[in-house]
C-alpha cells in the first residue's frame, strides 16, 4: 500500500483512534472493540518515559501481524527520529507528532511513512508543511476551538489539516466541516481506564457513535 493509499484511507475514515497508556496484553481485545465499532484507522502512541521505546514496538509489530490491511497503523507522540524509523520497522505506516521537527519528517519520510507532524500556529504549519509533512496535526483543536480552525485555515487551504486534542462525539462533524481532513481522538474513543478494565463493549459503542458522527461528511 502506498503513502497515497494510506492517506486515502485516513481522509475517507476520518477518525483516527489514538491509544496510549493501555496495558499491552488488552492491546488486541480494544482493537478489536474499535474495529468492531467502525474505527479502524489507529496511532499507537510512545511513552516518552520508556527510554527504548521497546513497548511501542512490540505492540505495533502485534497488531500488524494480528489485523495486518484489516487496521490502518500508526505511531504516534513520535520525538527523535531513531523511534520514527523504529516504527516503520514495526509496521507503522504513518507517524505522527506533537510538535514539528524536520528531522522525525525527513526520517519518517525517508522510512517510506506519511508524516503528520503537530503545529498550533500557522508558521509552524507552514514550517512543518515546506519541511515534507503529508497531513499537519492541529493541536490541540478542541482547546483551540472550530473558530480558531476556521481562521487558520482561511490562508492555509493547501495544507491538509488533521484537528488532534478535545474532539468528542458532538464537535467532530463541525470540525470536518470546517475543513480538517480526519481527525485524531483519544480518551473520548480509546479510554485506556475502560480497556485496562476490560469494558470492550462501551468501547465499540463510542468508535460507533464516532462513526456515525462522521459518515455523512465528505
Amino acid at each position: 500500500m502506498s503513502n497515497r493509499d494510506i492517506i486515502e484511507r485516513l481522509t475517507d475514515a476520518k477518525i483516527i483512534a489514538i491509544i496510549r497508556g493501555v496495558a499491552p496484553e488488552r492491546m488486541i481485545p480494544l482493537v478489536q472493540a474499535l474495529t468492531d465499532g467502525g474505527v479502524c484507522c489507529l496511532e499507537i502512541t510512545y511513552d516518552q518515559k520508556e527510554k527504548d521505546g521497546s513497548r511501542t514496538f512490540t505492540n505495533l509489530k502485534t497488531l500488524a501481524e494480528t489485523f495486518g490491511d484489516g487496521i490502518c497503523l500508526g505511531a504516534g507522540t513520535v520525538l527523535t527520529p531513531e523511534q520514527a524509523v523504529s516504527a516503520v520497522e514495526a509496521g507503522a505506516r504513518y507517524i505522527i507528532s506533537p510538535n514539528t521537527d524536520a528531522a522525525v519528517i525527513r526520517a519518517a519520510k525517508q522510512a517510506g511513512a506519511v508524516s503528520m507532524p503537530g503545529a498550533m500556529t500557522p508558521t509552524e504549519a507552514i514550517a512543518a508543511y515546506q519541511a515534507g509533512a503529508d497531513i499537519v496535526k492541529l493541536f490541540p483543536a478542541g482547546d483551540l476551538g472550530v473558530g480558531y480552525f476556521k481562521a487558520i485555515r482561511a490562508p492555509l487551504s493547501h495544507i491538509p489539516f488533521c484537528a488532534v486534542g478535545g474532539i468528542t462525539v458532538q464537535n467532530a462533524a463541525p470540525f470536518l466541516n470546517a475543513g480538517a481532513c480526519c481527525l485524531g481522538v483519544g480518551g473520548n474513543l480509546a479510554n485506556a481506564g475502560l480497556a485496562n478494565a476490560g469494558f470492550y463493549n462501551e468501547i465499540t459503542e463510542a468508535a460507533r457513535l464516532f462513526t456515525l458522527a462522521v459518515k455523512d461528511i465528505a
